[in-house]
């Protein structure tokens, strides 16, 4: 585990979520220019996050991407570049 996924899991414990998974995907990405910048040959700059919360509960898809958006401001900054996220509220899940 890079230090950015330690990092991205425990900002995410502030959603107290249910379930949890986040998968480096930066590899596939290598040969992008975006993989170049601040985390540049890291590894660390593209991820696919799935995340179960009850703070979901009656938010839509968009003000849940902005709730994960809003707390990974400092990653974004230092270099994470994608991040896809799947957020669903307990209720949804099958």
């Amino acid at each position: 585990m890079t230090n950015r996924e330690s990092r991205i899991l425990e900002i995410m414990q502030q959603l107290k979520p249910t379930k949890l998974e986040l998968k480096n995907d930066s590899a596939k990405h290598a040969g992008h220019v975006e993989h170049l910048g601040s985390a540049g040959f890291t590894g660390e700059t593209h991820y696919k996050l799935v995340i179960e919360s009850p703070l979901f509960e009656g938010q839509s898809r968009i003000d849940r991407q902005r709730m994960v958006m809003n707390l990974l401001k400092e990653e974004f900054a230092t270099g994470l570049h994608a991040f896809e996220i799947k957020a669903k509220a307990p209720s949804e899940m099958v």
